[in-house]
């Protein structure tokens, strides 16, 4: 797994571990302003990351239970007919003029889920589910460290076609996925590719990081802002939100996007629901998940659990004094460095995964403590 900031962490002592605040990543609201086409970020020397940039024109998500991988595909042509209608066009109205994106429709209350920058200083937003109707749609909330915002429309049950949503957890790099959305205003198009690589790490429109983002080969577009990524069984796995141009300076898609994933987006999209705004609990670590093959090569004191590769500077885990790895190491030509914490529980449960950890900690809310049960230099603290 790529290192990406994850949560969790705690203070130790000689014989216990203290308890460690959680801190705000971040809160809606008060998000840096960009561009329409912002640039994001680069790669290499040449190489930019660009939002899935709007086109420039003159109930509750509930208790969801996390699905395995299909394991039976349907046809890109079922996957359209399935959930095409449940995608539509938003049309943000910003001070330069008019920005379309894309969205999807999430329950039968009319909740539908698009990203932030589409409608980032929008004063008015439209939704459109054919191409001749406009409804106008309220923001009920949105979330600049994840790009994602949901709207509401008013709008008959039955003309609203809810997207199932999948386990972004269980995706795996080779599995088939479905783009639809609006590319340069040709409403509902679908798209096709593969997921190309899982854990990238992308940069929200507030400058903070998104981790776990799945890259595409499926051809994303200016447009394409905001709609559904699809796996083989028709499910929602990520919201499609940035494009590479790598150096080759053109708006188009060359093959390389990338989707927020929808655990993410679940979280965000049932808070904002809620409240109307999210509250990040941070820890502010990376961690290298142990398999049994690395604790047998570096003689690890434990079969599982997770090894804090480093630690971010005015997080709780580095005011608590959670240490990271301090030597350098490569296994199956992927760096890491061994030698810090090895968290195995969290609050008294098990921590064997990442995911494990990412859970307990979406459950806190800033301000919250929590109490990790670590390796350091082989003791159990």
């Amino acid at each position: 797994m790529d290192p990406g900031y994850n949560e969790g962490v705690g203070r130790t002592r000689t014989s216990a571990v203290r308890l460690a605040e959680l801190l705000f990543v971040a809160a809606v609201g008060g998000a840096l302003a960009l561009g329409i086409a912002a640039l994001m970020g680069k790669l290499g020397s040449t190489t930019t990351i660009s939002q899935v940039s709007p086109l420039a024109q003159g109930g509750g998500l509930g208790t969801v239970t996390l699905q395995p991988a299909p394991t039976k595909g349907l046809t890109p042509e079922q996957v359209y007919k399935r959930d095409a209608s449940g995608v539509v066009q938003v049309t943000a109205t910003v001070a330069q003029g008019d920005a379309l994106g894309s969205g999807f429709v999430i329950d039968k209350v009319g909740h539908i889920i698009t990203n932030y920058h589409v409608v980032q200083g929008a004063t008015k937003v439209q939704v459109a589910f054919s191409g001749q109707d406009q409804l106008v749609a309220t923001i009920v909330g949105t979330d600049p460290s994840t790009d994602i915002a949901v709207l509401k429309v008013d709008a008959h049950a039955r003309a609203l076609t809810p997207l199932a949503l999948g386990n972004s957890d269980a995706v795996v790099v080779g599995d088939p996925v479905y783009a639809i959305g609006n590319p340069f205003g040709f409403t509902r198009t679908l798209t096709t590719g593969v997921v190309s690589a899982l854990q990238r790490q992308i940069e929200a429109p507030n400058t903070l990081t998104i981790d776990h983002a799945i890259q595409t080969d499926a051809a994303i577009n200016h447009g394409n802002s905001g709609g559904p990524l699809i796996d083989a069984a028709g499910r929602v796995v990520g919201v499609t939100s940035q494009i590479s141009t790598g150096s080759t300076g053109q708006q188009g898609s060359v093959g390389i996007g990338f989707a927020v994933p929808i655990n993410t987006v679940r979280n965000a999209a049932a808070q904002l629901i809620k409240t109307g705004q999210v509250a990040h609990a941070f820890l502010g670590i990376n961690t290298l998940e142990v398999t049994a093959r690395i604790a047998r090569m570096f003689k690890l004191p434990t079969q599982a659990g997770l090894i804090v590769q480093t630690v971010q500077s005015k997080s709780g885990a580095k005011q608590a004094g959670i240490k990271g790895g301090q030597t350098p190491v490569v296994v199956d030509g992927l760096s890491y460095a061994i030698g810090g914490d090895i968290i195995v529980g969290i609050d008294g449960a098990r921590v064997v995964t990442y995911e494990d950890l990412r859970d307990a900690v979406t459950q806190k809310r800033p301000g919250d403590k929590v109490q990790l049960e670590i390796y350091r230099q082989g003791a159990k603290r």
